[in-house]
């Protein structure tokens, strides 16, 4: 028989509910003026009325939506106990998906399942470490929708007892979704892909949210449970969790500068024949599915180096290089094609958000991801991927 959940009706904090609601409206007031075309409010409340207004779009306008969430780096969260950078990662893994399409995030909605708000019958201690951490999650989560451009329309906060887990008293799984929308002539299909392009690569300097189970295993085989308090001299003088925690970068504000998103009046600084975002299945997975439209491989000669703790847990999960690759970024959060690279690398210094460019490499005739190895095992001077293999 299927064991139900423990958590008792009357055990549920309605008042905390409410209070956790009113926190993330504010945050999501912070967040209106990033596209201030788009959403109306009817009337306000975090459930209030909101309706969105195509006919500002315009003709020609094509949408989707993208929709992810954060996995287990949740638990390195709550190891560490701060919950402000976490919405970075959300944010990067649904609208940088979109910005790779030429599209323009829009609005995102969520879906943030806790364990538990808090009880009145819970010591004052817990309910004030579980408040303090509602606000950072708050807090962080316009922060992070400010970077990516986007307006946080609503969302759903559910309390769900035993049925989610983790680790410490406060545990939650947060997805979300993003609408976005791009011009018909500005959407990057891959198809527009030419040998000679040059590639740029987005540095990364975190795992973002891809393989983090792989990394906790490692953490707690290497140091014990209690690793995220360990400080490993060889990484410097920070705590493995801070390390680990490290939030994603957002590209999708600073794509949208260079595709000039939905709007007619804001012109692309730049051409973009491709583009990949480096998450599940690394660089082999997503620069293989950008190559996909043209059959058309790409050259890595300039790698950028991965952060040096995810060549430490590839040391310590004993992982070859190719294995690494599969895994985790090794380095670009994303990267793109272009035949006017100087004008998005001029774009990226007067940008800022953390945004760092480098040339990479060059599309070529020859299919196939050939690359510079970087990984920690140096097994081989280049490593090659086979996409259609």
């Amino acid at each position: 028989m299927t064991e139900l959940s423990r958590e008792k009706p009357e055990d549920i904090n309605i008042k905390a509910g409410d209070d956790a609601s009113k926190s993330f409206y504010e945050a999501a007031k912070l967040t209106y003026s990033n596209q201030p075309d788009v959403l109306r409010e009817e009337f306000s409340s975090f459930s209030g009325l909101r309706s969105m207004n195509f006919r500002k779009l315009g003709w020609g306008v094509r949408g989707g939506q993208e929709s992810d969430g954060i996995g287990t780096k949740v638990e390195i969260a709550e190891r560490v106990g701060r919950h402000d950078t976490i919405a970075f990662d959300l944010m990067a893994m649904i609208c940088d998906d979109a910005a790779i399409r030429g599209g323009e995030s829009l609005l995102v909605q969520t879906v943030l399942d806790v364990n538990t708000l808090g009880k009145s019958t819970d010591p004052e201690a817990l309910q004030e470490y579980i408040h303090r951490s509602m606000g950072e999650i708050a807090t962080g989560y316009a922060a992070a929708a400010n970077a990516a451009g986007v307006v946080i329309s609503g969302g759903e906060t559910a309390e769900l007892g035993d049925r989610v887990g983790g680790y410490g008293p406060f545990n939650y799984n947060w997805g979300g979704t993003a609408l976005w929308a791009g011009r018909r002539s500005r959407l990057i299909t891959g198809k527009k892909l030419r040998p000679g392009d040059t590639l740029i690569g987005f540095a990364e300097h975190g795992f973002r949210s891809n393989g983090i189970t792989n990394v906790r295993q490692a953490m707690l085989e290497k140091y014990g449970d209690d690793w995220h308090n360990v400080v490993d001299r060889s990484l410097g003088d920070i705590a493995l969790g801070e390390l680990a925690l490290e939030p994603s970068t957002v590209y999708s504000g600073f794509m949208t500068k260079l595709t000039g998103g939905y709007r007619r009046k804001q012109k692309p600084l730049a051409k973009i024949h491709a583009a990949a975002h480096i998450t599940g299945g690394g660089q082999p997975s997503k620069i293989g599915r950008m190559l996909e439209p043209t059959g058309l491989g790409v050259e890595i000669t300039n790698p950028i180096a991965p952060p040096n703790i995810m060549l430490k847990m590839q040391e310590i999960n004993g992982y070859d290089d190719r294995t690494a690759y599969g895994k985790w970024h090794m380095g670009p959060g994303m990267v793109i094609a272009t035949p006017e690279p100087d004008a998005i690398l001029e774009a990226a210094q007067h940008y800022g958000n953390g945004i760092e460019l480098y040339v990479i490499g060059r599309a070529t005739e020859k299919p196939g991801i050939r690359t510079i190895n970087v990984g920690a095992g140096q097994d081989s001077r280049w490593l090659e991927f086979n996409p259609a293999v």
